[in-house]
């Protein structure tokens, strides 16, 4: 098996079990504090590779690149990541965990909004199926007992700031790195929401030595190893392959659901998952078309221009 695709499966399993590890440690631990406490774990644990990826580019932080990553990382945690851990307590794990993985199409619109990225038919396509998978999930002629409009309300704005979180992070990721990116400007994020957390007089460590088990797994395996993988499977292929991880995770967070929580599954769940796959899976295979034809454009150009250099010489 191709090693991208070995860690497109690693990621799938590690961030497809977060709702469900996320509900479990939230029983114990305060939201603000959980969340504080993975990606201050996360993030270091992607530092030492943080560090490798600036040296290996030659990268010098400047105050630009710090005030963008502390902007960054305050959007992600303290709004994105608290909304998430909030709604993930109020809300079914499988339900929830479906509905974060729209974040790659708010990410298709905040590219076309800041970054000026054409909306074609593919995208609209995407976007309209994705609001179909919504609508199934949330079921608002009968919201399921076991949801609540007030979860589900809070996962569709965590995944609408994660896409921003993510559009505006590209625009510092592509001179220093996706994991320099990632770990830096989570522990800006975890840092105001460590002032957030003192603010409030909410828990920091206090019950954190009787949860080690589910700040391991929720910090250093999903959090940190969960991303690592992800960046991998980008790194050996594209970022389309790294994203079959996202298509893989709603049947990973299904399954956990309701081995472990035994959650009820009910019809218009199956009818949301089938739909927001679908749009997934149709974005996935449209952007691994797109990186080929561009990937044979650039081979295309680069045989003219050595044939055209091999005929100078013989001139």
């Amino acid at each position: 098996m191709n090693r991208a695709y070995i860690f497109v499966i690693i990621t799938a399993l590690l961030f497809g079990s977060m709702e469900v590890a996320c509900k479990i440690g939230g029983n114990d631990l305060d939201p603000f504090q959980l969340t504080f406490l993975r990606f201050v774990i996360g993030a270091l644990v992607l530092l030492p590779f943080a560090v490798s990826e600036l040296k290996k580019r030659h990268i010098r932080l400047t105050a630009k690149d710090l005030l963008i990553l502390a902007g960054v990382g305050t959007l992600g945690i303290p709004f994105s990541m608290v909304m998430f851990q909030l709604s993930v307590m109020s809300s079914n794990a499988s339900t929830v965990a479906v509905l974060f993985c729209i974040n790659p199409f708010f990410t298709m619109l905040f590219a076309y909004w800041f970054l000026g990225e054409r909306l074609n038919r593919n995208k609209v396509t995407v976007m309209l199926l994705a609001l179909a998978g919504i609508f199934f999930l949330v079921r608002p002629w009968d919201i399921q007992a076991e949801n609540s409009v007030r979860g589900m309300g809070l996962m569709i704005l965590a995944a609408f700031l994660f896409g921003a979180y993510t559009v505006l992070g590209s625009t510092v990721a592509r001179r220093i790195g996706l994991m320099a990116q990632t770990s830096i400007s989570f522990l800006f994020g975890a840092g105001v929401l460590l002032i957030g957390i003192l603010c409030m007089g909410r828990p920091v460590l206090e019950g954190a030595a009787d949860n080690i088990p589910i700040l391991f797994y929720t910090g250093v395996c999903v959090t940190g190893l969960g991303y690592f993988a992800y960046f991998k499977a980008i790194d050996l292929a594209d970022a389309s392959t790294g994203a079959f991880a996202f298509f893989l995770k709603p049947v990973v967070a299904l399954a956990l659901s309701i081995l472990l929580l035994r959650e009820r599954i009910l019809w218009n769940t199956i009818a949301g998952i089938i739909l927001i796959l679908a749009a997934s899976l149709k974005n996935i295979l449209h952007q691994k078309k797109m990186n080929a034809q561009a990937r044979a454009e650039a081979e295309r150009l680069n045989h003219i221009r050595r044939k055209e250099e091999t005929d100078d010489d013989r001139q």
